[in-house]
């Protein structure tokens, strides 16, 4: 009876079946039930699963007279309560699996359960200490007890369990030193203690076995060396042992050992120098934070796998190597805070994948070369604090960088036109001598030369006459050219515009139309260019997007036009942003809007510019917290429940995505950019659908029907949101699913696969506090990402069910909802895994 798609709840005359000993109900559509204290009368019930099948409340203490069972398992519900005393004294128990639930209290310490193989009751919030009899288990292969809210010691005797192999303790609040004896005696082949408070040493023989592929300490406070063991454990794969307090140098096999694909050694004490040659495999080094010197070695040319490289705040010192510049999977490099000096690197191998380079904050000196304008993926570009000089290269103008510090060098010149604008403001700090034509940063005006190279004496005496003449006849000519204009512009120019207002205003069509220069322009995109506008409002600034300009007005551009008027100039809401008023004219359509500060959300999520929170200019990497996080997530749903539910007629957005949802100065969420947005007519019934003349959209937030069909309701809309709910909890980009799958397949995958969600989080926000709020979220997405459409919720459920903070974000207020009953199985992974891309649209 697994995924038979089974509804309603479950019969209690279940245990009036006396001889059954299979039972298997997984993955069914039960709505959320209590477990029937019947079934404490199947007393020759040997196999029991029910992972998945909304069950709720506790688990009944009728269980403890289920001596029989060999297998249970009830992963994966949302039950609470302790778990059954005697649930670990069934001889008979082989398997018990209890993960992913919320039970609490503490773990029965009376524990017999001899034949014992597979125990996992992580991610619960269970409490207390491991219990020592656990160790008496010999026979016990997986021991997970991860995420929950464990204190005190692992206890020395699991260190004695022979066929112990996987080992997760992660994410709890355990402490001491861990079991010297651990692998001594064992073949362990997971060894996972991160997020806990151990101290003293790494135990001296995981991998006598000689089967281990993963330690995984970091985040406790763990010291002493690296076991020389594991320079020798050929069967690694990842060491992650970064943010503790080890000290000395990295054993030396370990650089090389053959399976190894990342190493994470940041935030400790290490000392020593790199070696020439790295794991064939090695793709992750990161060492930032520790005291490596010396010169990076010639040799980083062979490190052929290498695409993450963080080595920041060293001591290493010497040029860059040119043979770095080979490393053709390179993606991310940082190596500021040390010691380098010399010029950059003027010629660039392979670089061709680097996105991010942070070099800031060493001693580099010289010009920057103009090769690093040529480098195609490059977004982050970091030069800060070092002694550059020079001219910046126009080539490096042409780059698309959402990020660009070049501060405190010692940089003249012009800056390249490109970055003449407010999002670069703070890029060019402390360089006294760069210029910009007609500036729109704080930066002074440049001026052309006069003359050759030798100018004589006499020359020099007679041009500050000169200049005071020229200035002189320049400005009078000026003073003519702009009394002229005026007349003209407000006499005939005006005449061809027409402003239509949709609120009170303090500006007219000539504020608007005389600051329309490229020194306002902050954005453009497909539908035309945005500038920031100073006009006499309390607000100070208006935005203004001019969707086409001295050219004949395309037929769908006059579309979205009108969309945006006819929606925006008619509704209300706090979270949908202001349309002031448009400005149109035979060729040209200008929409003024309220100057949003913060602009648009995929900016602070997806790696543009980020501003500290205080306001004050950052050149760290400074992202969202997770309660504001949660309040711009209530903050669009408000906004597209009250199209959806509140307007007459409905009003379908059809381009929601994290780029449209707009940021105030105090980060409210507003819904921008209705030119594809869509009035329904009036509907028989709720749900129907409506065809469009073409799939409209962005890839990544598609919902596959409407790829497929060209059929859209209010569920296209939730599917879209959904996406953006797991760009909020995971940090990933809306197509940053992997090779050939977006981010609603990625995450699917994940949970189909039953890998714990704790791993899909953002990792730059994940604290302890929020966790629960992250989960429920992550499975919201899930939830509105549902390949049926008819199984997502609406935009007023999903209000309902979001965990909800007071205004100004703080203490949560407790919701009344649980998503997990309603996510219901993985088993829609299935379907996902028969198409490549469920945009409809292919690899």
């Amino acid at each position: 009876m697994y995924q038979s798609q089974f509804n309603g709840t479950f019969p209690k005359e279940i245990g009036n079946l006396s001889n059954l000993e299979y039972l298997a109900l997984a993955y069914n559509g039960f709505v959320p039930m209590s477990i029937p204290k019947e079934f404490g009368q199947l007393k020759k019930l040997r196999y029991l699963w029910m992972k998945g099948a909304n069950l709720i409340g506790e688990i009944p203490d009728e269980f403890n007279s289920l001596s029989s069972l060999g297998h249970l398992d009830l992963s994966m519900n949302n039950l609470k309560g302790p778990i059954p005393s005697k649930l670990l004294s069934f001889e008979n128990l082989t398997n018990l699996y209890l993960f992913h639930n919320e039970l609490s209290g503490e773990i029965p310490k009376s524990v017999q359960a001899l034949n014992l193989v597979n125990l996992d009751l992580s991610m619960n919030n269970l409490t207390g200490s491991i219990p020592e009899e656990f160790g008496n288990l010999k026979n016990l292969k997986l021991l997970n007890i991860f995420t929950n809210q464990l204190s005190g010691e692992v206890p020395s005797s699991i260190g004695l369990i022979p066929n112990l192999t996987d080992f997760r303790v992660f994410y709890n609040k355990l402490n001491g030193s861990l079991p010297p004896e651990m692998g001594l005696n064992q073949k362990l082949e997971a060894f996972e203690v991160s997020d806990n408070r151990f101290s003293g040493q790494l135990p001296g023989n995981l991998c006598a076995g000689g089967v281990l592929q993963g330690v995984v300490a970091f985040s406790n406070n763990l010291s002493g060396q690296v076991p020389k063991s594991l320079g020798n454990c050929r069967t690694l794969r990842t060491v992650q042992l970064y943010n503790n307090k080890f000290s000395g140098e990295i054993p030396s096999g370990l650089w090389t050992t053959f399976n190894l694909s990342s190493l994470m050694l940041s935030d400790n004490s290490f000392s020593g120098e790199l070696p020439s040659e790295l794991a064939w495999n090695l793709s992750r080094l990161e060492i930032s934070n520790n005291r490596f010197s010396g010169q990076i070695p010639v040799g980083i040319g062979s490190w052929a796998s290498l695409s993450v490289f963080e080595a920041s705040d060293n001591l290493f010192s010497g040029k860059i190597p040119v043979e770095m510049t080979g490393l053709s999977h390179l993606n991310t490099l940082l190596l500021d805070g040390n010691q380098l000096s010399g010029e950059l690197p003027s010629e660039i191998l392979s670089w061709m994948s680097l996105t991010t380079l942070n070099l800031s904050r060493n001693g580099f000196s010289g010009q920057i070369p103009a090769v690093f304008g040529s480098l195609p993926d490059l977004l982050y570009l970091d030069l800060s604090e070092n002694q550059l000089s020079g001219e910046i290269p126009t080539e490096v103008g042409n780059l698309r960088l959402a990020a660009l510090n070049l501060s405190s060098n010692k940089l003249s010149g012009q800056i390249p036109v490109a970055f003449n604008n407010l999002a670069y403001e703070d890029s060019f700090l402390n360089n006294s001598h760069l210029c910009a034509n007609n500036p729109v940063l704080n930066l002074p005006p440049c001026y052309t030369k006069l003359g050759p190279k030798k100018i004589s004496s006499k020359f020099f005496a007679i041009i500050p006459a000169l200049l005071v003449t020229v200035l002189i006849v320049t400005v009078l000519f000026t003073l003519f050219l702009i009394r002229d204009y005026r007349r003209k512009k407000h006499g005939h120019d005006l005449a061809k515009w027409k402003l239509t207002s949709f609120h009170i205003l303090d500006f007219n069509e000539s504020n608007i139309l005389s600051n329309l220069t490229e020194t306002n322009l902050i954005g453009s995109g497909g539908s035309g260019k945005v500038y920031r506008i100073t006009v006499n409002n309390k607000d100070g600034f208006v935005a203004v997007k001019m969707i086409w300009n001295n050219r004949k007005l395309d037929c769908n551009l006059e579309k979205e036009f009108i969309a945006e008027v006819e929606i925006l100039g008619t509704i209300r809401h706090s979270n949908i942003v202001k349309l002031l008023c448009c400005v149109s004219s035979e060729d040209s359509k200008l929409l003024v809007y309220e100057y949003m500060e913060n602009q648009s959300l995929d900016r602070w999520l997806h790696g543009r510019k980020r501003v500290s929170m205080s306001g004050s200019s950052s050149v760290h990497h400074v992202v969202l917290d997770w309660p504001r996080r949660l309040q711009i997530a209530i903050g669009a749903a408000q906004g597209l429940c009250y199209m959806h539910h509140d307007c007459s007629p409905q009003i379908l957005h059809r381009d929601v995505k994290s780029s449209n949802i707009l940021l105030d100065s105090e980060f409210k969420a507003k819904i921008a950019d209705f030119g594809l947005a869509k009035i329904l007519g009036p509907k028989d019934g709720d749900g129907e659908q409506h065809t469009m003349s073409a799939v409209a959209g962005s890839f990544g937030y598609i919902a596959p029907e409407y790829a497929y069909t060209t059929k859209v309701n209010e569920k296209t809309d939730v599917y879209s949101f959904g996406v953006v709910l797991l760009e909020l909890v995971t940090g990933r980009e809306p197509n940053g699913g992997g090779e050939h799958t977006n981010l609603a397949e990625w995450a699917w995958q994940h949970y189909g696969e039953e890998k714990p969600i704790l791993d899909a989080l953002d990792p730059e926000i994940k604290e302890p506090c929020y966790l629960e709020d992250m989960t429920t979220v992550f499975k919201l997405g899930l939830m509105c990402t549902n390949i049926l459409p008819s199984s997502r919720p609406s935009m007023r459920a999903i209000l309902q069910i979001l965990p909800q903070y007071p205004e100004g974000y703080g203490e949560k207020k407790t919701s009344e909802f649980d998503v997990a009953p309603l996510l219901g199985p993985a088993s829609q992974f299935s379907i996902y895994k028969g198409s490549k891309n469920s945009d409809g649209i292919g690899g």
